[in-house]
């Protein structure tokens, strides 16, 4: 393999229904601070079916110097097989330096298999991505549960390939001037391969805003305890209004309190909210890497050592559920 063909910074752009998901413009974020380092391109990678002008445009405006078409009935869904042939076809023919994916259920379904079909290493949940002096990526990700951090090199294969968490990067501003090319591409499947299909879509109703949407997080840990102590972090969530929801540590996950999709945390979700209410959370480190790039952290722990202090903006030393009921009388005067 001769490394110096490959170059160019790509991001596989992830879209449910024709809508661009966040965690791309994350990645493209990223992947234009990367291409500056290395005086490189941004190429984004759409697939879809009917794709909007509107979303390529889009794509240029935060950061993508190029945008790559793929547009077929095939890939109106996500499905692993007609989306890994064609994004296969796209890197074995242009040879792209980097290839970044978010972690997302779509994200960690795909990245391992491009992976193994293009022979090359994955990096996964990485939440710093750096370029060395001998213009390699520099892949950090926590290890040994988060104990401590691991940064990886892909010094031999390419394209170097990592996944990263939707909230760890953050978006550039739109920038509607931007100008940019898009290429319009078709793939011939080998529909010989396809072993699943698409029956029905069923969506969940849902209420609740994903909470790495939220603008303020109310979070509880093993100090908010049971149902009726979240119940007390969801009256304020309603008292302070707007886009607040009530999030959790692991602890209250594995407890049977709240359910997955609303904890924090490394094996949870990263967050970045403008206001990270942390209340009866110790602060275990797997818990920092997911909330401590928030705007405004305040804790509230009875115990005035808890690690929990030492991200904090602000700390209250006192009982969780003393403290929240007074906050909620509060707001709602």
């Amino acid at each position: 393999m001769n490394i110096s063909e490959y170059k160019d910074v790509y991001v596989f752009v992830e879209q449910r229904e024709g809508k661009i998901q966040n965690v791309a413009l994350e990645l493209l974020g990223k992947a234009r601070d990367l291409a500056d380092s290395l005086n490189e391109k941004v190429v984004a990678i759409l697939l879809g079916y009917n794709i909007d002008d509107n979303n390529t445009k889009e794509l240029i405006a935060y950061g993508a110097d190029i945008v790559i078409c793929g547009d077929d009935k095939e890939l109106e869904y996500y499905n692993t097989e007609p989306y890994t042939q064609a994004i296969c076809k796209i890197i074995s023919e242009r040879k792209p330096s980097i290839v970044l994916i978010g972690a997302t259920t779509i994200g960690r379904d795909l990245g391992p298999r491009l992976s193994a079909r293009l022979a090359t290493g994955l990096t996964a949940d990485c939440t710093k991505l750096e370029i060395s002096e001998t213009r390699e990526l520099l892949m950090t990700r926590p290890a040994f549960g988060g104990n401590l951090m691991a940064t990886i090199l892909c010094t031999a294969h390419r394209p170097q390939m990592s996944t990263v968490r939707p909230g760890v990067m953050r978006a550039r501003e739109k920038d509607d001037s931007r100008k940019g090319e898009t290429e319009k591409i078709s793939v011939n499947f080998d529909k010989s391969k396809f072993r699943v299909r698409l029956v029905k879509t069923v969506k969940e109703k849902k209420d609740m805003i994903d909470i790495t949407e939220a603008k303020i997080l109310i979070s509880g840990g093993r100090g908010v305890g049971t149902e009726k102590g979240f119940d007390e972090l969801r009256a304020l969530a309603a008292a302070i209004g707007g886009k607040t929801e009530v999030s959790s540590s692991r602890a209250m996950v594995d407890a049977g309190v709240m359910e997955h999709a609303r904890q924090v945390g490394q094996t949870g979700k990263t967050v970045r909210p403008n206001l990270y209410l942390a209340c009866g959370i110790s602060g275990a480190i797997q818990h920092l890497a997911g909330m401590e790039e928030s705007e405004f952290i305040i804790a509230i722990n009875k115990d005035k050592y808890a690690p929990i202090f030492q991200v904090a903006d602000l700390g209250i030393v006192g009982d969780v559920h003393k403290i929240i009921p007074l906050l909620t009388e509060r707001f709602s005067k």
